[in-house]
């Protein structure tokens, strides 16, 4: 039964909560899309409680409160933005270029490729500007992976991310329902990207940029983590020359987190002060055999 769950888990969970908002906002009832993501939040939890990845991620390092409030203040970004959307779309947007004719699903797609894009390409730069790397780094200082993980921004970072996927889509006039559903694929996504499910993907990691393929970007050895950028897809590594993945070495308790920044802080906010503080950086730890590319 473990095995089954290992292999279905993924696309079942991405399929069925981003198809169960589908069909919500299709029957006109997107008032539950905030529902379906607490569902998703339990379900997340409760799988990774019956099949780990690592055993020790499931235990609490004084993180939990911190993250609550990582997800609340940046959930909170996202409602705000949403809110704020109809406006920003009637200043900024071009006249007729989205394709409302499509079937909603079709639009949400477009609106992924898109939001992915421009996510993914700031996620890059925020690993080579120096001064957005100060705001990224909050996201790689965890000790443990799991699914809350990818709610844990700071909040500036948030903006700025988000700044780059829905620009695009605020220009071109994205309807508020397929933002909405959007908002609820990227949440989705990020739990599936940080969880601590020992789950398989067989060919599609290839595609998707779920745990078994992100987790490598969370390693703690310098430039080794530097690689499987992509917020949905891999398709962007491929091109940008940073894709990354093996069997030959399982990720552990010891691997995750800056390896030059082995104080960095744990409380939410020493988090949010970090970035504007002078830091000293130890020793980066050698990279394991198994990881050298």
């Amino acid at each position: 039964m473990k095995q089954i769950l290992a292999w279905l888990y993924a696309p079942v969970f991405w399929v069925g909560f981003i198809g169960g908002g589908l069909w919500l906002v299709t029957v006109g009832a997107s008032q539950w899309l905030l529902a379906v993501f607490a569902l998703a939040i339990g379900v997340s939890f409760i799988a990774e409680l019956c099949l780990p990845y690592e055993p020790q991620w499931n235990r609490a390092l004084g993180d939990r409160r911190r993250d609550v409030l990582h997800a609340l203040v940046n959930e909170s970004l996202n409602a705000l933005g949403l809110l704020a959307l109809p406006l920003l779309t009637a200043w900024l947007a071009i006249e007729g270029a989205w394709p409302r004719a499509w079937p909603l699903w079709a639009q949400l797609l477009l609106a992924i490729v898109i939001a992915d894009a421009g996510i993914t390409l700031m996620h890059y730069a925020s690993h080579r500007i120096a001064a957005l790397w100060r705001l990224h780094a909050v996201h790689h200082s965890v000790q443990r992976l799991y699914g809350f993980n990818g709610l844990m921004k700071h909040p500036l970072h948030q903006m700025l991310e988000a700044t780059a996927g829905l620009l695009p889509l605020i220009l071109l006039g994205i309807p508020v329902e397929v933002a909405m559903l959007l908002a609820l694929a990227i949440a989705v996504q990020l739990l599936l990207q940080h969880s601590n499910v020992d789950m398989r993907l067989g060919p599609l990691r290839w595609v998707f940029a779920w745990a078994p393929v992100h987790r490598f970007h969370h390693m703690k050895y310098g430039r080794a983590g530097d690689v499987n950028f992509g917020l949905f897809f891999n398709l962007w590594d491929w091109l940008l020359g940073t894709a990354f993945y093996t069997e030959d070495y399982r990720m552990g308790e010891g691997d995750l987190g800056i390896g030059s920044r082995p104080d960095f802080p744990v409380d939410y906010l020493g988090q949010l002060r970090d970035p504007f503080t002078a830091t000293q950086l130890s020793k980066e730890p050698p990279v394991p055999s198994a990881l050298q590319m």
